[in-house]
């Protein structure tokens, strides 16, 4: 049997939670979508055509991750994603295993997963789904501030989650609420964007066919 899109597990996701959340946690948890989606500044976000900058960023299972090391061996995509204790992320990462890291590597190229969260934390989820590919540390949100794709959480979902005892800084253990949009961005062994696709909702990602499709211009 065939596994269901990634964006319909999200929408599975979304009706066991309104099936099963406490309705007021559920509306603030839409809200929250509802504003970024509204108010994201797309104007910010990476597009075909700019330069990606150098960046030697922490691999959480030792050692840097290196642009220019990567690039001199074929194109990379990179995967931006929340924390390793995001239920959609838990989600979305293992089934970039299974249904675009094969054909990654099949053609060349390297796939690099960023979050914000320190690396001692971040590991955890490719531990969890036992990852094939590098998961990296995008310290104090560098890259994600470059691309434009942070955001800080509203007045209600932050204090939402404080009364419930949850605070996104400990939680990624980098003392911030700023978290990345999760993002596909495909570079070119030249450091060119080919393609940039930017989820200002987190429960709407880029399906992993199109993300094979969008990268054959970066293989000629």
């Amino acid at each position: 049997m065939a596994e269901d899109s990634l964006n319909q597990q999200f929408a599975a996701l979304h009706t066991h939670r309104v099936q099963t959340m406490n309705p007021v946690d559920l509306g603030v948890n839409i809200r929250q979508r509802e504003y970024l989606v509204a108010n994201a500044d797309r104007s910010r976000f990476p597009k075909p055509g700019n330069k990606v900058p150098e960046f030697v960023l922490p691999d959480v299972e030792g050692g840097s991750v290196v642009l220019t090391d990567l690039l001199a061996k074929g194109p990379v995509v990179l995967v931006f994603f929340r924390f390793a204790g995001c239920p959609a992320c838990n989600i979305a990462l293992p089934h970039y295993e299974r249904h675009l890291y094969p054909g990654l590597t099949a053609r060349g190229v390297s796939l690099l997963a960023l979050s914000p969260q320190v690396p001692e934390k971040l590991v955890e989820i490719k531990t969890r789904h036992n990852l094939s590919f590098r998961i990296a540390s995008d310290t104090d949100n560098h890259l994600g501030k470059h691309f434009g794709i942070v955001f800080s959480p509203t007045a209600e979902a932050k204090a939402n989650a404080e009364a419930k005892g949850s605070n996104t800084g400990e939680t990624t253990g980098t003392g911030t609420w700023e978290l990345p949009m999760p993002a596909v961005i495909v570079i070119g062994q030249d450091g060119i964007i080919r393609y940039a696709d930017v989820s200002p909702d987190w429960l709407e990602r880029t399906e992993a066919a199109d993300i094979l499709t969008a990268l054959e211009p970066a293989l000629t």
